[in-house]
Formats: structure tokens, C-alpha cells, sequence
């Protein structure tokens, strides 16, 4: 399955050779990915990690689900990747223990679970294990994240909040992610669980960071340069506030926010977007 993935973008293995590092494909999936049936996202990222070469590191952190790392496991070693191994992180010594380090720097693929991102910041934000996978992610490795994992690939990541189509004052909270991709918010479940009012907020606070949300099983691929390509089955979401007119600063309480002239984008699989020039690509594979 993960040989027949069609992709222009590179695999670990094509920058082995002595070309200059740059780095990884950064994932960011926005939950309840296909699990049971083709798998395209899963594989996907399982191609990108170096196929059946792949050395997969699973973070389970932000999930309270007992058993979610090893089911990760079981789904890329059959794929066909040469190893898979769950990387557990209770607490923040866990965090910082040279077992678990050498765990991701023998990987060429980190897979961030779903669960609660404030879970994943407070026991990794600032701790050794952090600084690896942004070390990784500089050297060329695949960093994916589902849900959870999706959010706090960004710099500035959705802590929580209320679902709603009318952005309101004080609907959501955004706090420190790990950084590996810059003026962005990504916000996960995003149609399926009608979150386009928090993006919306979050946005005219920002009007700076383009707001991206995505849907369930869906993928936004973000390659360097600027590139971010859609896979899966529905849609993502971008908003661009660069010329949005907001009054949130005034605004009350929870008060609903006018948001005015915001720029939208929906995107379906197959689809390209320029993170730098903020327009669709006209080139869809």
C-alpha cells in the first residue's frame, strides 16, 4: 500500500545522499482518519517517512485511551514499514530521559496521536524531548499529528473552545505549540464539529496568522517552501485576515465579533495552496 502513494513531494530516503538538510514534511490531520479501509492518509505518511524503509516513533501522550500507541503500531507495521515503536511520555522526566530520546533520533517519521494538545504541551512544551522534534524536523524527518496532534504542530495553538458558526469575543484560547510551522492556527474536527466561529475569532485577533481548519479525515501536507497540498476526503478551510476589518477590541464579555472583507478558502483533496502568496495553486494533482 504505501508504494503505490503518488506524490511529488520527497521521502526521507530521497534527501539520503549528502544534499543539504532542509526540512521535513510536517502532517497535520484533522482526526478520525480513515483507520480500517484504504488508509490514504495513514500511508501517505508512512511513504513520506521512507516506505518500507520507515522507522516510525509514536507519541501517544495527548490520548487517554489505553492502547492507542499500539494500535498505530499494529496499522503501520502492516503496512509494511521496517519498525514502529510507541514512545510513552507520562510525565515530564519521561519527557527528558535519554531512552526516549534516542527512541526519536533513530526515527525517520514521529507521529503525534489525538487526545487533548494541552495535555501534549504541558508535560513536552520545553522539555528535551520538544527540542528533538524540532531538531528532527530540521534534518528532513515527517512530523504528523492527528487532532491533537495537528494543533500543536503550529506556533500558536488552539487550546480549546466553543464550537459555533458567529465568531464571539472570548471563544477560544490559544497558547505556545511546538513550532515547527509559523503564522498559521490550525484548528482539527473543523466542519464536523462547526468550528469555523472560533477560527474566525482567533483570526481577527491575529490577523497576521492565516487560520486553517480541517476537516476529518483530511490531511493538509505543508512542504518547504511554502506548500501545502490536501488529501483525504473532505475539505480544509483557510482564512485569511490580512485585509479583515474586526471589532473585537471593542467587544464585551462574549459578545458576538463583526468580522468584515475576511478572504475564504475551502480546498477539497487534490488541491494546493501558497502559504506565502496566500492564493490556490492552479495546478492540482
Amino acid at each position: 500500500m504505501i508504494d503505490t502513494y503518488n506524490s511529488r513531494t520527497e521521502t526521507v530516503q530521497d534527501r539520503i545522499g549528502g544534499s543539504p538538510a532542509k526540512p521535513g514534511i510536517l502532517m497535520a490531520i484533522g482526526g478520525a482518519e480513515d483507520k480500517v479501509k484504504d488508509k490514504v492518509i495513514l500511508s501517505a505518511f508512512a511513504h513520506h517517512a521512507g516506505g518500507k524503509k520507515a522507522r516510525i516513533a509514536i507519541v501517544p501522550t495527548a490520548s487517554s485511551i489505553e492502547g492507542a500507541g499500539l494500535r498505530y503500531k499494529a496499522l503501520f507495521l502492516g503496512m509494511g514499514v521496517e519498525e514502529a515503536e510507541v514512545v510513552y511520555i507520562q510525565n515530564r522526566e519521561d519527557a527528558n530521559a535519554d531512552a526516549n530520546i534516542d527512541e526519536l533520533d533513530d526515527a525517520t517519521g514521529i507521529f503525534l496521536t489525538g487526545g487533548n494538545q494541552v495535555r501534549l504541551s504541558v508535560l513536552i512544551g520545553g522539555t528535551r524531548f520538544e527540542e528533538t522534534v524540532r531538531r528532527k524536523h530540521a534534518e528532513g524527518t515527517v512530523i504528523a499529528g492527528t487532532s491533537a496532534g495537528a494543533s500543536i504542530l503550529s506556533a500558536h495553538m488552539i487550546a480549546g473552545g466553543a464550537g459555533g458558526a458567529v465568531p464571539k469575543q472570548r471563544m477560544a484560547m490559544m497558547v505556545a505549540g511546538f513550532g515547527l510551522i509559523s503564522n498559521v492556527i490550525i484548528d482539527q474536527h473543523f466542519r464536523q464539529r462547526d468550528r469555523i466561529g472560533r477560527l474566525l475569532s482567533l483570526v481577527a485577533t491575529n490577523p497576521g496568522l492565516l487560520g486553517i481548519g480541517i476537516d476529518e479525515d483530511t490531511a493538509a501536507i505543508f512542504q518547504d517552501g511554502g506548500r501545502m497540498d490536501i488529501i483525504g476526503r473532505h475539505s480544509v478551510t483557510i482564512v485569511d485576515g490580512s485585509e479583515m476589518y474586526s471589532d473585537i477590541f471593542r467587544v464585551k464579555g462574549h459578545g458576538e465579533v463583526t468580522v468584515s472583507n475576511a478572504k475564504l478558502h475551502v480546498l477539497p483533496a487534490g488541491r494546493s495552496f501558497d502559504l506565502g502568496i496566500r492564493q490556490m495553486l492552479e495546478d492540482p494533482q
